[in-house]
């Protein structure tokens, strides 16, 4: 069924203040994951509500967390989240970014012991909006096998990257550091539908076509992902001094307890370089020579990276966002959650 954005962003939010979440936390967290929907990402939208609802209701996500900053040198700073909410506290940290930014040219904010913060997109876009070109990096679950591996160690370490131009076109990106999302796997679970060969791998480690065989994902382009999320959990966990590679909690295994998850912004000032304003004219130059581009078979355009999300949105505003039927059922329903997703596996199973 399709829904209005607004009242999608009132129903997560009343979810996610009734499962004991602050009105201005649940406000934030229901910024991000409707974000996500609109931009038609909806592993990280409403579909999440009742996993945060029953972690947010069972204790695993701080309610009244003790947040604090530290500002430890001109361009660096560190972010305690004291297991809140992730939303909340990336989105926090973003804003100390990119105030120092302003200032200083560059900023480099690690945010640590935090729940799952969503979509990076959301995060890197804020300071896109800001005329600031962002990074940013998180762990997750270790479900990926290192190169020539057969037992998972890394999380999907995803990356998200965003810059202005000098017109409403963002470039904004955001991925995963493996062949497909583990969302991809879950959902052909489901249907016991087969998945590629280059996608994941069983028990043994050997690549896998059968869904329901699946043990661990494999890394993007081979060692070149590997060393990605290698180089995301170094940012994202040790360099914070959080649990990094198979020390970091699992989504599933017990929504009582904190997951203690890392994040790193990094945040740049174009002005401080080649100049605000010939910098986002470039930007909007290499789009528009990218548009001029004689499209390959198959394709109709070159699109860059956020051009679809970004139109999928403007859909969505004009005709409603999609949600499946059950979600929607549940999200106007009265009850926080159905105890789905404590002491589960990676599958939620």
């Amino acid at each position: 069924m399709r829904v209005k954005k607004a009242e999608l962003h009132q129903l997560i939010k009343n979810k996610i203040a009734k499962a004991g979440l602050s009105p201005e936390h649940a406000e934030i967290v229901s910024d991000v994951l409707t974000f996500a929907d609109a931009r038609g990402i909806h592993s990280h939208g409403a579909m999440r509500v009742e996993y945060y609802s029953e972690r947010i209701a069972k204790g695993g996500i701080t309610n009244d967390p003790k947040f604090s900053f530290e500002q430890t040198a001109p361009s660096c700073g560190m972010f305690e989240g004291d297991n809140g909410s992730g939303f909340v506290a990336a989105e926090k940290a973003m804003d100390h970014a990119i105030e120092m930014a302003k200032k200083n040219g560059v900023a480099v904010v690690g945010v640590r012991n935090i729940s799952h913060s969503g979509a990076l997109a959301y995060y890197v876009e804020r300071a896109a909006e800001q005329d600031m070109v962002a990074l940013s990096v998180c762990q997750s679950d270790p479900m990926v096998v290192p190169f020539g591996g057969s037992e998972p160690y890394f999380g999907t370490n995803p990356i998200a990257f965003a810059a202005p131009s000098n017109d409403d076109r963002v470039i904004t990106f955001d991925m995963a550091t493996t062949v497909q999302a583990w969302g991809k796997i879950l959902h052909a679970r489901s249907k016991k539908e087969a998945i590629p060969d280059s996608w994941a791998v069983d028990e043994q480690g050997n690549p896998t076509t059968d869904s329901t065989a699946v043990n661990a994902l494999l890394p993007i382009a081979g060692p070149k992902g590997y060393g990605l999320m290698m180089m995301v959990d170094v940012l994202s966990g040790i360099l914070l001094g959080v649990p990094f590679g198979k020390h970091v909690s699992s989504m599933y295994h017990d929504l009582s307890k904190g997951r203690e998850l890392g994040q790193l912004h990094i945040v740049i000032n174009p002005d401080f370089f080649i100049g605000l304003d010939t910098f986002k004219k470039n930007i909007s130059t290499m789009l528009d020579e990218l548009k001029e581009i004689s499209p390959s078979p198959g394709f109709t355009e070159v699109n860059y990276p956020g051009e679809r999300g970004r139109a999928r949105e403007k859909n969505y505003e004009e005709n409603g966002i999609e949600i499946v039927d059950d979600i929607y059922e549940y999200l106007i329903s009265d009850d926080i959650h159905y105890d789905r997703y404590d002491h589960k596996n990676k599958f939620a199973e």
